[in-house]
């Protein structure tokens, strides 16, 4: 079977994409999954480069999540039978064996792709959403807002009552978070303090949404409300930023950060609630992802090629 593998440390180019043996019959408790489509995510380019906060050892399967078909199942197996979709880990792979209570039964009424691309990325917005204490009626900045993780978060805040504002760097980009239900949008590559406040009546944003880090952050210190609460998701702009914490003790701010990792870790009950929430929303439509791009695997390199380059919107997809 085929499998795209990193086997050294450096960049998303060094990807291979080879035959590797097939998992055998699954043992107890476990299950065999033929997977049909895979996400990526910037966060596989920093694993790549050996610079991630759990280092991978080499070789390892790119890619995240995936969702397919349960072709055999282990002695003991009670959640899923031969025949189900799930969404199972494993990556970009064409057939998995993996412990039973790793994959998620899908209703018929969710479609894979949306299912398969969904999960990392809406469980961190949900989660942020959660940590920040988001309310109805406060207003939202998110950060990166046409990227996978941004418009988890548009859609999110938007469920939950916010006034969403979405920054992103093109205005086609723009468009789509428009389209996902975002009150304003400002194309932030000349800044974005100056419209927000201008957008919140000088106050600022109550709660900001950044995976960009860097320049974003610092500007994002000068434009959050009293008593605001500025979320850590991640560095794609590629930096961390340092908190000047004079701005938060003025501003009576909060900056927070999280991992999805460590929420499944230290608080793992929480964590499966908000999963169990995060697919009756889906499977009722009341969260949309979005999908730019769908790619067989043999074009993996080119697939995240089109994250470096900041062309993807949403989600990236590998299919068969």
């Amino acid at each position: 079977m085929r499998a795209v593998l990193c086997e050294e440390y450096g960049g998303h180019e060094n990807l291979v994409v080879r035959e590797v043996d097939e998992p055998g019959d699954p043992g107890p408790g476990e299950v065999k999954v033929a997977l049909a489509t895979r996400e990526i995510q910037f966060s596989d380019l920093v694993r790549f480069k050996g610079e991630y906060q759990v280092s991978s050892e080499l070789p390892f399967v790119a890619g995240g999540d995936g969702g397919g078909e349960v072709i055999a199942v282990g002695e003991g197996v009670t959640r899923v039978r031969v025949g189900d979709t799930v969404l199972s880990p494993g990556g970009c792979v064409e057939r998995v064996v993996v412990d039973e209570r790793s994959v998620t039964p899908l209703p018929d009424s969710i479609d894979l792709d949306a299912a398969a691309c969904f999960r990392g990325a809406y469980q961190t917005a949900l989660l942020g959403m959660q940590r920040a204490d988001l309310q109805q009626g406060e207003v939202l900045l998110v950060h990166g807002a046409a990227g996978g993780m941004g418009l988890a978060a548009v859609d999110i805040g938007k469920l939950m009552g916010a006034t969403v504002i979405g920054t992103a760097s093109s205005d086609d980009k723009l468009a789509v978070v428009k389209e996902m239900g975002a009150d304003h949008v400002i194309n932030y590559s000349d800044g974005f303090r100056e419209e927000v406040k201008a957008l919140t009546g000088g106050l600022g944003a109550d709660v900001i949404y950044d995976p960009v880090g860097g320049d974003t952050f610092d500007e994002s210190m000068r434009c959050v409300a009293p008593y605001g609460r500025i979320l850590i998701v991640g560095f794609t702009g590629g930096r961390p930023a340092l908190a000047k914490t004079n701005h938060l003790l003025v501003k009576d701010a909060s900056v927070i950060g999280y991992t999805i990792g460590g929420l499944s870790k230290h608080r793992p009950e929480q964590a499966r609630r908000n999963t169990q929430t995060l697919f009756s929303w889906l499977a009722s439509g009341r969260i949309r992802p979005y999908i730019s791009y769908r790619l067989p695997m043999e074009q993996a390199v080119d697939a995240y090629q089109l994250i470096v380059d900041r062309k993807a919107i949403g989600k990236i997809m590998l299919t068969s």
